[in-house]
């Protein structure tokens, strides 16, 4: 688990933007469903549950927004 949240980590900034999108969104929830598992962390693995069904809805836009100012998604990962 630790080598799919350091390789998401190291990811360029421009790769983890296209990963916001729509339907490719759904590799951020694979991101806190890994990083939950971890940490152990219950509330980001179930936020990376949740992203699984609710990413291509709104979520994505959640993310995009966070990669854009911050450089990676920060909230609830």
């Amino acid at each position: 688990m630790k080598d799919v949240v350091k390789a998401f980590d190291d990811m360029p900034w421009i790769l983890k933007l296209v990963l916001c999108l729509p339907v490719l969104n759904i590799a951020w929830a694979i991101y806190r469903i890994c990083k939950g598992a971890d940490t152990k962390n219950t509330l980001m693995l179930i936020a990376g549950i949740l992203w699984i069904f609710l990413g291509a809805s709104i979520l994505w836009l959640v993310d995009l927004i966070c990669t854009i100012v911050w450089k990676k998604p920060t909230v609830l990962a």
